[in-house]
Parts: structure tokens; C-alpha cells; sequence
């Protein structure tokens, strides 16, 4: 079938139900995301197999995910740049010496210099660079509080929270369930902290995927008949030192990082469900 030519058409494929299980408020605005390139058909959970096969064509002026994603990372090199990085550092909680900007992202060292050339002692994942350059240029550097919220109530994050439990809560609550030594490994490749149980949880632990922007994993066993239980939770700061959709990366990056971990261990279950 060729691509649909407008997103009115796409609209008429769905079933107008306004679910918002996708994560955006209407399957309107769900249909012009997918004609803009920015969200895929296969992303509406009531589409079945057939349709998303038969309408799945790029619209002519459809970008790729990937291309959207270099053309913002270069915006935001471009950013860095022009931008003051020895005040940025003071404000973010990094370091600055000679041309080069440096701050622990999961206790490892990661760095941009004046020219946006990344280094870092760990693989850059393109899931990492965004909120890395965004939380430098933008972030306000505000001092975290020590109270915790969930995704939903961050600003902009209770529209958006569907799609972030499908894509960070979920995943990583399938990865504990299977892989028991997950949070043992949390605390020592990606120097976590394990801390007293909050919200009754069983096991609470604090990760750092960039300074100033924490987030705590709280797991809950399965009992007495219940299945287990994960949630995510972060400083109420976050949505001023970060972007809320950087904030939304951080968290659905983690969780496939988490998954290949438990892949290395001998779970490819972990991955095979994601």
C-alpha cells in the first residue's frame, strides 16, 4: 500500500477512542505525529498486525527517528559551541579544564569541549549524549531537594507517563524479575546506592545518570498472590535541571542498558521481551 499522503488518513485508521495508552492526548495528535516522522504506527497498542503491516510506509516527508535524532544532537552541539562551559560547570556540578566540560554520568567520567567533541570512559549511547548536552546548556542547576516524585508528576509528565511505564517501568520491572542480582550490579558498575526502603518497597536503590538529576528504583516482591511491582522515581527538581523529555530518555535508556546487562548474564529473555 502506498504511504498515507496526509495524517488525516492515518486518523482513520485508528479507533478514535482517545485511549491515550500511546502517550499522546488524542489519537488525532498521535496521527500527526506518526505523518511527521516522530512516532511509529506500530506505537497505537489497539492496531492490529495486518494494518500497521499494509500503512506502515514513510509519508514523503517523513524523517527516520535516526535522522531526527542527528539533526538535534547537532543543533545542540552547535549549542555547546557558543556556550560558556566553565560557568556552565560551576552551575551543573562538573569540572572545567582547559577546553573540556566534565561531570559523572552513572559515576563515570563523560565529557564535551568547546568544539562539542564527546569523550567519555564509558560508550557513549546516543540515549546518554541528549540529556548530557541538554542538562548543560539548559539545566538550572538547582540543588536536589531529597524529595521524591514519580515521572507523572513532573511538568508535562502525566501526559507522557503511559508511554514511559511502557518504555522504562515495565521493561525494567521484567529485567528484576528475572535477573535477581540486578540490583547488586546497580550498586557496583554503575556506582548506585542502595538506600532505606522507601514507599514500602523492598528494595530502593539511587542511581546517578547525570548530577544534580537522581533517580531511585523501587522494587517490590511478589506476595501473597500479587505479582512484583517497579517504579521510578526522581528529585522534584528534575523537570528544572532537565528537560522532561530528556528526563524520559534517561529513564528508557537505563532500561534497555539494564536489559543487555541481564542478556550478558544469561537472561536473553531480558531482551527477547523488551
Amino acid at each position: 500500500m502506498p504511504p498515507p499522503k496526509n495524517a488525516m488518513e492515518i486518523f482513520q485508521l485508528l479507533d478514535m477512542s482517545n485511549c491515550r495508552e500511546c502517550g499522546e492526548k488524542t489519537c488525532l495528535a498521535f496521527a500527526g505525529a506518526v505523518f511527521k516522522g516522530q512516532r511509529k504506527l506500530a506505537e497505537c497498542p489497539k492496531l492490529d498486525r495486518e494494518t500497521i503491516e499494509r500503512f506502515s510506509g514513510e509519508a514523503p516527508n517523513q524523517k527516520t527517528a535516526q535522522q531526527n535524532r542527528d539533526e538535534y544532537l547537532k543543533q545542540l552541539k552547535s549549542e555547546i559551541s557558543s556556550h560558556d562551559l566553565a560557568a556552565a560547570a560551576n552551575r551543573v556540578g562538573a569540572t572545567f579544564s582547559g577546553s573540556k566540560l566534565t561531570l559523572k554520568v552513572l559515576g563515570k567520567d563523560f565529557s564535551v569541549d568547546t568544539e562539542g567533541n564527546l569523550s567519555a570512559d564509558i560508550h557513549i549511547n546516543p540515549w546518554v549524549v541528549g540529556p548530557f548536552l541538554s542538562y548543560i546548556l539548559h539545566g538550572k542547576g538547582l540543588p536536589v531537594s531529597g524529595t521524591w516524585v514519580s515521572f507523572r508528576e513532573l511538568k508535562d509528565g502525566q501526559e507522557r507517563y503511559p508511554l514511559f511505564q511502557k518504555r522504562c517501568e515495565e521493561p525494567m520491572k521484567r529485567v528484576a524479575d528475572i535477573y535477581t542480582n540486578l540490583f547488586d550490579d546497580l550498586v557496583h558498575i554503575f556506582s548506585g546506592k542502595q538506600v532505606e526502603e522507601q514507599f514500602e518497597s523492598d528494595i530502593s536503590v539511587v542511581l546517578h545518570p547525570l548530577p544534580k538529576v537522581p533517580m531511585m528504583i523501587c522494587y517490590w516482591l511478589p506476595e501473597d498472590g500479587l505479582e512484583s511491582s517497579l517504579n521510578v522515581y526522581f528529585d522534584k527538581t528534575a523537570d528544572k535541571n532537565l528537560d522532561v523529555g530528556s528526563v524520559f530518555t534517561l529513564g528508557a535508556g537505563l532500561a534497555q542498558m539494564f536489559a543487555k546487562l541481564a542478556w550478558r548474564h544469561g537472561f536473553p529473555e531480558a531482551v527477547s521481551s523488551q
